[in-house]
Order: structure tokens, then sequence, then C-alpha cells
């Protein structure tokens, strides 16, 4: 495994720059999209915000298992490229004003923070073009489009495999 500093310094040299609990996820229901059956229904259930939790995005691994877009669960799957807000941590930076990026993890116990955290139990935030979050040890929300993008080391493992296109850090 890889070390807390040798993983951030990993995602912010290879990933590209750009562009707690709440409630859990509800689905994204299909007779919501089929209703009147218009684009500008769809368009409305896309733009809703879906209030989730890390556990929304678990899915079954072992620390010795290789990722496979396979193992993501229905439930990942209907959140990726819509809406979400979800709650966690930041993980530490140098920066404290002015971030365009950061990762967002499960919570601040120190097995997120050091080697062996679960792929799934951290999020790269990439706020949007003229958005800025400020560093903060307490809990925080973060409001943006849900996406897969693997994100493998030098070494060929993977450092991450979701990201978050950020719009708002409250």
């Amino acid at each position: 495994m890889i070390s807390a500093r040798v993983f951030l310094a990993a995602i912010i040299v290879i990933a590209p720059l750009g562009s707690g609990c709440s409630r859990p996820a509800t689905g994204i229901a299909q007779s919501e999209v089929e209703s009147e059956n218009s684009v500008s229904d769809t368009v409305a259930v896309k733009e809703r915000i879906v209030d989730s939790t890390f556990d929304d995005i678990k899915f079954e691994m072992e620390k010795t298992d290789v990722f496979k877009q396979s193992m993501l669960t229905p439930k990942i799957e209907e959140l990726l490229e819509h809406r979400i807000r979800i709650r966690g941590f930041m993980f530490p930076t140098l920066k404290k004003r002015g971030l365009k990026q950061f990762v967002l993890v499960r919570d601040n116990l120190e097995c997120c923070f050091g080697p062996g955290a679960a792929l799934f139990d951290c999020i790269l935030v990439h706020m949007k073009e003229g958005q800025t979050a400020e560093y903060s040890i307490r809990p925080v929300a973060v409001e943006g489009t849900f996406r897969l993008e693997e994100v493998i080391g030098p070494e060929g493992n993977h450092l991450a495999i979701y990201r978050l296109d950020g719009e708002e850090v409250k």
C-alpha cells in the first residue's frame, strides 16, 4: 500500500486539473424520467441533487483485488453523471484557501488518511471553473456531478476511481 503523502502527491500530479452522514440516496425513479416523456422532464431529473453517503458508493472488493468497472453496484451506476450532495472530510492539504481540487474522504480517522483505505472511501473533487473551496477540519457537504474517473498510479495500481465536479462546498 502507499502512504498518505504519496497518495496525495500522486493525485495532484496525475489527476488532470480541471474543469459524516446525510440522508441515504433515493434512486432516480424510472417513472420520474418517463413522466410525460419530454426532454424538460429528463433534464429536471438530472439537475435534481441526490443526497448521498459514502455507503452509497461502496462495493465488494478485497484489498488484493484489482478494480474492475463490473464491481460497481446498480446503485452506484444510477448515481453516475448525476448531481449529488455528499458529506465527508477534506484530506489535509498544504493550501488552505482557493482550492481548485481536493480529496474528500469518508471520515477523519487515521485509517482513511493512512495506507489501507478502501478505494471507494475517497472522491477527487475538481471545482468547476470559477469555483474554489476553503480547507476545513470539520465535515463538509460537497455538491456536484458524480463521475467515474480511474486514476492509475505510477506502479499501475488504482489511486482513485471517483470524481466529483464540485459546484459548492458547505
